[in-house]
């Protein structure tokens, strides 16, 4: 994944992430982080970022390491986010960073519904930075995955 593949994909299929700002900062096979600044595009009423824009931001960091490890995995499966809990710590102002540091943890669930045949779930993190460092959000997301046949 890089950023012209993460902005490609987000500009076609998720305009709406698009408009908002949503981007790739950078990518590894263990780790993802995204940017979003605040704009009128995405703030809420009371001049912050709308709760909506962190959670996509912070979904990207996990689904794009899932995406990606899926991918790298040689089967197809199919995956969806099926719960997701978030908490607020502070004014989310400026430009925030999301970032996923569980690219491990998703091998081995791929790896476990591989062996089975049978479906997986994995509860995947992102946290959300503003610019010093102060983090404003946490996002879980757990994710379900299959071998499809």
């Amino acid at each position: 994944m890089n950023a012209y593949k993460f902005n490609t994909i987000i500009f076609f299929k998720i305009p709406i992430a698009w408009i908002a700002g949503v981007r790739l900062k950078s990518f590894s096979s263990e780790k993802c982080a995204t940017r979003v600044r605040l704009s009128r595009m995405s703030q809420n009423p009371f001049k912050s970022m709308f709760w909506a824009v962190q959670g996509m931001a912070a979904e990207f960091t996990t689904g794009f390491l899932c995406m990606d490890k899926v991918r790298n995995s040689g089967k197809n499966f199919s995956m969806l986010v099926i719960e997701q809990n978030a908490k607020f710590t502070k004014k989310a102002v400026g430009e925030i960073t999301f970032i996923c540091e569980e690219g491990e943890k998703i091998d081995n669930i791929l790896k476990q519904a591989i062996q089975t045949g049978k479906g997986q779930t994995i509860k995947l993190f992102s946290q959300g930075f503003d610019e010093k460092g102060d983090m404003v959000s946490e996002f879980w997301f757990l994710w379900s995955f299959k071998v499809k046949d």
